[in-house]
Protein backbone atom coordinates (compact mmCIF):
# COMPACT_ATOMS: atom_id res chain seq x y z
CA UNK A 1 0.00 0.00 0.00
CA UNK A 2 1.79 3.10 -1.21
CA UNK A 3 -0.93 5.55 -2.19
CA UNK A 4 -3.30 7.22 0.24
CA UNK A 5 -6.39 9.28 -0.59
CA UNK A 6 -6.32 12.99 0.08
CA UNK A 7 -6.71 13.54 3.81
CA UNK A 8 -9.75 15.47 4.91
CA UNK A 9 -11.12 16.19 8.35
CA UNK A 10 -11.22 12.73 9.85
CA UNK A 11 -14.59 13.19 11.44
CA UNK A 12 -16.24 14.15 8.17
CA UNK A 13 -15.30 10.79 6.69
CA UNK A 14 -16.07 8.45 9.57
CA UNK A 15 -18.58 5.71 8.96
CA UNK A 16 -20.00 2.94 11.09
CA UNK A 17 -21.20 0.25 8.70
CA UNK A 18 -23.19 2.35 6.22
CA UNK A 19 -23.96 5.14 8.69
CA UNK A 20 -22.06 8.42 8.48
CA UNK A 21 -21.25 10.25 11.68
CA UNK A 22 -23.29 13.44 12.09
CA UNK A 23 -21.95 16.93 11.55
CA UNK A 24 -20.87 17.29 15.18
CA UNK A 25 -17.66 15.43 14.43
CA UNK A 26 -16.37 18.02 11.99
CA UNK A 27 -16.33 20.74 14.66
CA UNK A 28 -17.16 24.40 14.17
CA UNK A 29 -16.69 26.23 10.91
CA UNK A 30 -13.35 28.02 10.59
CA UNK A 31 -13.78 31.75 11.21
CA UNK A 32 -12.98 34.11 8.36
CA UNK A 33 -10.67 36.17 10.57
CA UNK A 34 -8.88 34.87 13.63
CA UNK A 35 -6.44 36.45 16.01
CA UNK A 36 -4.92 36.07 19.43
CA UNK A 37 -7.17 36.86 22.38
CA UNK A 38 -6.79 40.25 23.99
CA UNK A 39 -4.86 40.44 27.25
CA UNK A 40 -7.06 39.21 30.10
CA UNK A 41 -9.68 37.79 27.73
CA UNK A 42 -10.74 34.18 28.31
CA UNK A 43 -9.05 31.58 26.12
CA UNK A 44 -11.37 30.01 23.56
CA UNK A 45 -10.45 26.87 21.66
CA UNK A 46 -11.64 27.47 18.10
CA UNK A 47 -10.24 24.08 17.08
CA UNK A 48 -8.20 21.40 18.84
CA UNK A 49 -5.26 20.17 16.77
CA UNK A 50 -3.34 18.16 19.37
CA UNK A 51 -2.77 17.56 23.06
CA UNK A 52 0.46 17.21 25.07
CA UNK A 53 1.87 17.63 28.56
CA UNK A 54 5.12 19.41 29.30
CA UNK A 55 7.97 17.07 30.38
CA UNK A 56 7.63 18.19 34.01
CA UNK A 57 3.89 17.56 33.90
CA UNK A 58 2.87 21.04 35.02
CA UNK A 59 1.39 22.29 31.74
CA UNK A 60 -1.07 20.93 29.21
CA UNK A 61 -0.64 22.27 25.67
CA UNK A 62 -3.46 22.47 23.13
CA UNK A 63 -2.66 23.79 19.65
CA UNK A 64 -5.55 25.82 18.34
CA UNK A 65 -6.50 27.79 15.27
CA UNK A 66 -4.96 30.83 16.98
CA UNK A 67 -1.72 29.51 18.49
CA UNK A 68 -1.10 27.23 21.46
CA UNK A 69 -3.34 27.32 24.54
CA UNK A 70 -1.88 26.29 27.90
CA UNK A 71 -3.61 24.92 31.00
CA UNK A 72 -1.52 25.07 34.18
CA UNK A 73 -2.34 25.25 37.90
CA UNK A 74 -6.03 25.55 37.10
CA UNK A 75 -5.65 28.50 34.74
CA UNK A 76 -5.67 28.98 30.98
CA UNK A 77 -3.36 31.18 28.94
CA UNK A 78 -1.95 31.43 25.42
CA UNK A 79 1.72 31.04 24.52
CA UNK A 80 3.31 34.32 23.40
CA UNK A 81 4.61 32.79 20.18
CA UNK A 82 3.15 33.35 16.71
CA UNK A 83 -0.61 32.59 16.70
CA UNK A 84 -0.32 30.19 13.78
CA UNK A 85 -2.85 27.50 12.97
CA UNK A 86 -0.73 24.58 14.20
CA UNK A 87 -1.66 21.22 12.66
CA UNK A 88 -0.15 17.79 13.27
CA UNK A 89 1.15 19.03 16.62
CA UNK A 90 3.22 16.47 18.55
CA UNK A 91 5.47 16.73 21.59
CA UNK A 92 8.66 14.95 22.68
CA UNK A 93 10.85 15.25 25.75
CA UNK A 94 12.89 18.05 24.17
CA UNK A 95 10.76 19.60 21.44
CA UNK A 96 7.45 20.34 19.78
CA UNK A 97 6.96 19.45 16.12
CA UNK A 98 4.13 20.85 14.06
CA UNK A 99 2.88 21.93 10.66
CA UNK A 100 -0.05 24.08 9.57
CA UNK A 101 -0.71 27.60 8.38
CA UNK A 102 0.59 31.05 9.32
CA UNK A 103 -1.47 33.52 11.31
CA UNK A 104 -3.75 35.76 9.25
CA UNK A 105 -2.22 39.08 8.34
CA UNK A 106 1.37 37.85 8.36
CA UNK A 107 3.64 37.57 5.34
CA UNK A 108 4.82 34.06 6.21
CA UNK A 109 4.63 31.60 3.31
CA UNK A 110 1.67 29.22 3.54
CA UNK A 111 1.78 26.38 4.51
CA UNK A 112 4.50 26.50 7.15
CA UNK A 113 5.90 23.02 6.37
CA UNK A 114 7.61 21.16 9.19
CA UNK A 115 8.51 23.35 12.17
CA UNK A 116 10.15 22.66 15.53
CA UNK A 117 10.25 24.45 18.88
CA UNK A 118 12.73 23.71 21.66
CA UNK A 119 11.50 26.39 24.08
CA UNK A 120 7.97 25.21 24.76
CA UNK A 121 6.38 26.79 21.70
CA UNK A 122 7.56 30.34 22.22
CA UNK A 123 9.67 30.32 19.07
CA UNK A 124 9.63 27.99 16.06
CA UNK A 125 12.33 26.99 13.57
CA UNK A 126 11.47 25.84 10.05
CA UNK A 127 12.93 22.42 9.23
CA UNK A 128 11.72 22.30 5.65
CA UNK A 129 8.86 22.09 3.16
CA UNK A 130 7.63 25.62 3.80
CA UNK A 131 5.16 26.56 1.09
CA UNK A 132 4.88 22.90 0.09
CA UNK A 133 3.22 20.73 2.71
CA UNK A 134 0.81 20.83 5.62
CA UNK A 135 0.89 17.64 7.69
CA UNK A 136 -2.44 17.11 9.43
CA UNK A 137 -1.45 13.64 10.65
CA UNK A 138 1.99 13.51 12.28
CA UNK A 139 3.61 12.03 15.40
CA UNK A 140 7.02 11.84 17.07
CA UNK A 141 8.75 9.49 19.51
CA UNK A 142 8.96 10.97 22.99
CA UNK A 143 12.61 10.08 23.65
CA UNK A 144 13.85 9.69 20.06
CA UNK A 145 12.41 12.63 18.07
CA UNK A 146 11.65 10.17 15.27
CA UNK A 147 8.90 11.81 13.21
CA UNK A 148 6.31 10.08 11.03
CA UNK A 149 3.87 11.98 8.83
CA UNK A 150 1.21 11.36 6.23
CA UNK A 151 1.94 13.27 3.03
CA UNK A 152 -1.24 14.32 1.21
CA UNK A 153 0.65 14.98 -2.00
CA UNK A 154 4.17 15.04 -3.43
CA UNK A 155 6.73 17.66 -2.46
CA UNK A 156 10.45 18.24 -2.92
CA UNK A 157 11.35 15.52 -0.36
CA UNK A 158 8.40 13.14 -0.77
CA UNK A 159 7.86 11.93 -4.34
CA UNK A 160 4.30 10.67 -3.79
CA UNK A 161 1.54 10.64 -1.17
CA UNK A 162 1.95 8.19 1.69
CA UNK A 163 3.56 7.50 5.03
CA UNK A 164 7.08 8.85 5.62
CA UNK A 165 9.52 8.84 8.53
CA UNK A 166 12.58 10.89 9.44
CA UNK A 167 15.27 10.47 12.09
CA UNK A 168 17.08 13.74 11.39
CA UNK A 169 14.43 16.48 11.68
CA UNK A 170 13.24 16.17 8.12
CA UNK A 171 16.57 16.36 6.32
CA UNK A 172 15.96 12.89 4.91
CA UNK A 173 12.51 11.33 4.71
CA UNK A 174 12.06 7.62 4.01
CA UNK A 175 8.81 6.39 2.52
CA UNK A 176 7.23 3.43 4.28
CA UNK A 177 5.65 0.67 2.20
CA UNK A 178 2.83 0.43 4.79
CA UNK A 179 1.87 -3.09 3.69
CA UNK A 180 -1.22 -4.24 5.56
CA UNK A 181 -2.36 -0.76 6.55
CA UNK A 182 -6.00 -0.37 5.54
CA UNK A 183 -8.34 2.60 5.60
CA UNK A 184 -8.04 6.37 5.88
CA UNK A 185 -5.37 7.23 8.47
CA UNK A 186 -6.74 9.56 11.13
CA UNK A 187 -3.90 9.45 13.68
CA UNK A 188 -0.34 8.21 14.16
CA UNK A 189 1.72 7.45 17.26
CA UNK A 190 5.42 6.63 17.62
CA UNK A 191 6.86 4.42 20.36
CA UNK A 192 8.53 6.50 23.09
CA UNK A 193 11.94 4.80 22.80
CA UNK A 194 11.95 2.62 19.65
CA UNK A 195 11.77 4.65 16.42
CA UNK A 196 10.87 1.53 14.42
CA UNK A 197 7.51 1.06 16.19
CA UNK A 198 4.61 3.14 14.89
CA UNK A 199 0.85 2.82 15.32
CA UNK A 200 -1.92 4.07 13.03
CA UNK A 201 -5.60 4.64 13.76
CA UNK A 202 -7.80 4.33 10.68
CA UNK A 203 -11.49 4.22 9.90
CA UNK A 204 -11.31 0.43 9.82
CA UNK A 205 -8.78 -0.62 12.45
CA UNK A 206 -5.87 0.02 14.77
CA UNK A 207 -2.57 -1.05 13.20
CA UNK A 208 0.95 -1.58 14.52
CA UNK A 209 4.31 -1.72 12.73
CA UNK A 210 7.61 -2.79 14.27
CA UNK A 211 9.73 -2.20 11.15
CA UNK A 212 9.40 1.54 10.58
CA UNK A 213 6.12 1.26 8.72
CA UNK A 214 7.17 -1.35 6.18
CA UNK A 215 4.51 -3.79 7.43
CA UNK A 216 1.48 -3.30 9.67
CA UNK A 217 -0.70 -5.77 11.53
CA UNK A 218 -4.17 -5.11 12.94
CA UNK A 219 -4.36 -5.11 16.74
CA UNK A 220 -8.00 -4.02 17.02
CA UNK A 221 -10.97 -3.71 14.67
CA UNK A 222 -14.75 -3.55 14.29
CA UNK A 223 -14.90 0.20 14.89
CA UNK A 224 -13.54 3.49 13.65
CA UNK A 225 -10.27 4.35 15.35
CA UNK A 226 -9.90 8.10 15.78
CA UNK A 227 -6.96 8.63 18.12
CA UNK A 228 -3.91 6.73 19.34
CA UNK A 229 -1.01 7.31 21.72
CA UNK A 230 1.71 5.10 23.16
CA UNK A 231 1.77 4.68 26.90
CA UNK A 232 5.12 5.92 28.14
CA UNK A 233 5.78 2.49 29.65
CA UNK A 234 6.41 1.38 26.03
CA UNK A 235 4.17 -1.67 26.43
CA UNK A 236 0.66 -0.32 25.93
CA UNK A 237 -1.36 1.79 23.50
CA UNK A 238 -4.21 4.16 24.29
CA UNK A 239 -6.82 4.58 21.58
CA UNK A 240 -10.13 6.31 21.04
CA UNK A 241 -12.72 4.56 18.89
CA UNK A 242 -16.33 4.93 17.79
CA UNK A 243 -18.90 2.23 16.96
CA UNK A 244 -22.05 4.24 17.56
CA UNK A 245 -20.69 5.05 21.01
CA UNK A 246 -17.34 6.60 21.96
CA UNK A 247 -14.70 4.45 23.66
CA UNK A 248 -11.27 4.89 25.21
CA UNK A 249 -9.17 1.76 25.60
CA UNK A 250 -5.70 0.78 26.81
CA UNK A 251 -4.29 -2.30 25.09
CA UNK A 252 -1.11 -4.28 25.76
CA UNK A 253 0.79 -4.86 22.52
CA UNK A 254 4.18 -6.01 23.88
CA UNK A 255 4.49 -9.74 24.34
CA UNK A 256 1.44 -10.44 22.21
CA UNK A 257 -1.07 -10.60 25.07
CA UNK A 258 -3.47 -8.04 23.61
CA UNK A 259 -5.09 -7.55 27.01
CA UNK A 260 -7.48 -4.58 26.95
CA UNK A 261 -8.68 -2.21 29.60
CA UNK A 262 -11.80 -0.19 28.82
CA UNK A 263 -11.75 3.28 30.35
CA UNK A 264 -15.00 4.83 31.54
CA UNK A 265 -15.44 8.11 29.71
CA UNK A 266 -17.30 11.15 30.95
CA UNK A 267 -20.70 11.61 29.31
CA UNK A 268 -20.05 12.50 25.66
CA UNK A 269 -23.12 13.43 23.64
CA UNK A 270 -22.61 12.93 19.91
CA UNK A 271 -18.88 13.13 20.47
CA UNK A 272 -15.71 11.02 20.61
CA UNK A 273 -12.09 11.17 21.78
CA UNK A 274 -10.00 13.06 19.23
CA UNK A 275 -6.75 13.17 21.27
CA UNK A 276 -5.33 11.47 24.35
CA UNK A 277 -2.19 12.45 26.26
CA UNK A 278 -0.32 10.99 29.24
CA UNK A 279 1.58 13.05 31.77
CA UNK A 280 5.32 12.17 31.57
CA UNK A 281 5.87 13.07 35.22
CA UNK A 282 2.83 11.20 36.57
CA UNK A 283 1.82 8.37 34.27
CA UNK A 284 -1.56 7.92 35.94
CA UNK A 285 -2.61 11.40 34.84
CA UNK A 286 -4.38 11.59 31.48
CA UNK A 287 -5.98 14.24 29.33
CA UNK A 288 -8.46 13.82 26.52
CA UNK A 289 -9.89 16.28 24.01
CA UNK A 290 -13.00 15.61 21.95
CA UNK A 291 -14.22 16.60 18.51
CA UNK A 292 -16.65 19.02 20.15
CA UNK A 293 -13.69 20.71 21.87
CA UNK A 294 -14.38 19.39 25.36
CA UNK A 295 -11.22 18.79 27.42
CA UNK A 296 -10.98 16.56 30.49
CA UNK A 297 -8.28 15.61 32.99
CA UNK A 298 -7.99 12.41 35.00
CA UNK A 299 -5.61 11.97 37.94
CA UNK A 300 -6.38 8.27 38.39
CA UNK A 301 -5.84 6.59 35.05
CA UNK A 302 -9.32 7.37 33.74
CA UNK A 303 -11.43 6.26 36.68
CA UNK A 304 -12.69 9.82 37.19
CA UNK A 305 -12.59 12.97 35.09
CA UNK A 306 -12.54 16.72 35.61
CA UNK A 307 -13.77 18.90 32.75
CA UNK A 308 -11.61 21.96 32.01
CA UNK A 309 -13.15 23.10 28.70
CA UNK A 310 -16.60 22.70 27.14
CA UNK A 311 -17.28 23.31 23.46
CA UNK A 312 -14.06 25.31 23.38
CA UNK A 313 -15.03 27.53 26.32
CA UNK A 314 -12.54 27.62 29.18
CA UNK A 315 -12.75 28.84 32.74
Amino acid sequence: MKHFPTLRLAAALLTVAATTLPAWAAGPAMPAVAGIAAAGAPVELMHVHGLAFSPDGTRLYIPDHNGVAVYSAGRWSTLPGAPNDYMGFTATRTAFYSSGHPAPGTNVVNPIGLVKSTDGGRTWHTLGLRGESDFHVMAAGYATNAVYAMAMGPNSRMPEPGLYGTLDDGFVWKQAAADGLEGEVFALAVHPTDPRIVAAATKSGLYLSTDAGAHFRAVAGNAQFLSVAFDLDGKHLWYGSYDGQPHLTRIAFAGGSGARQAVTLPPLREDAVAYVAQNPARHGELAIATFRRDVYLSLDGGRSWKQIAAAGRTW
